[in-house]
């Protein structure tokens, strides 16, 4: 979780938005009890109910999709602008999936209508992120769905990172994610003119992965991660691990990243789940091992 806790450091120090100082958030690195309650239904499945702060949620899904994990934003008197709270809430959901070892691909969502969030990042998860976004993404907000996997917007969503508008320029990944998905020229023109987008153009370009009908990117993006939860668990964080880091090497250093985590997998159970399961003619019970 190194690299979370440096972005958290970079949203904390965005003091026209969130306009403390760093030193008034002590976060503790594991949850006590008290604050998230632990709640079992089955064996191998955890819920966790938040119960501070009210403006970050954290759902599981049941049964077959139990290794869905939602993260709920819940701040209506703000349209989701990221503040203290809400800030500690989110860590405190992305370290406690981190280290859930039956949790195979996360959501954040907005429980608030016609809006995601109008502006803490994410990084260091080694699961599937998803970012479901209807209605407004700007300033941090957007970041932090550059910062996920995938994007899944509804046809009325703006996308738009104004903060050259405000003198500054976006400092939680906005300049380091953008120029990655939809090419240079357009990330600058984006950044420089604060331009909002619409669902259908931020599909266009390739900033997000679908764009459906207003109110039904949170279906679409749980068909995905549903079709996700049903691969072999190591082996989509392989798979991500591979590309991330992949991305960052030239073409030869890429395709030792990818061997080397192609022969972390050989051995197994999972692996050999699979190949049972195919000769078998039947679905395939992976258990991350």
């Amino acid at each position: 979780m190194g690299a979370f806790r440096v972005l958290c450091g970079k949203l904390i120090n965005l003091r026209t938005q969130l306009h403390h100082s760093p030193q008034n958030l002590s976060i503790p690195a594991t949850l006590p009890f008290r604050t998230f309650p632990w709640r079992y239904t089955h064996c191998r499945t955890l819920i966790l109910e938040s119960v501070f702060p009210e403006s970050v949620r954290l759902h599981r899904l049941s049964d077959s999709d139990s290794g869905i994990v939602e993260v709920h934003l819940a701040r209506p008197e703000v349209k989701n602008a990221i503040g203290k709270d809400m800030l500690r809430g989110l860590r405190y959901a992305f370290e406690s999936i981190d280290s859930d070892p039956s949790a195979n691909v996360m959501m954040i969502c907005s429980s608030v209508p016609k809006v995601f969030c109008a502006g803490a990042d994410l990084k260091g998860l080694c699961i599937p992120t998803i970012s479901v976004i209807e209605g407004a993404a700007f300033g941090s907000g957007l970041e932090m769905a550059l910062a996920c996997d995938l994007r899944i917007c509804g046809e009325d969503a703006k996308l738009s990172l104004p903060e050259t508008g405000l003198a500054i320029i976006p400092g939680a990944g906005g300049t380091a994610r953008l120029p990655r998905l939809v090419g240079k020229s357009i990330a600058k023109e984006l950044i420089f003119t604060g331009r909002k987008v619409s669902g259908r153009d931020a599909l266009s370009i390739g900033l997000v992965n679908y764009c459906v009908p207003a109110g039904e990117a949170y279906a679409k993006a749980l068909e995905i991660a549903q079709e996700i939860n049903q691969k072999g668990p190591l082996a989509i964080k392989m798979a991500k691990k591979a590309i991330d880091e992949g991305l960052e090497r030239d073409l030869e250093s890429a395709m030792e990243v990818e061997d080397e985590c192609y022969k972390e997998l050989l051995d197994t159970k999972d692996r050999l789940e699979g190949l049972t399961a195919f000769a078998e003619k039947r679905k395939p019970r992976y258990r991350g091992e």
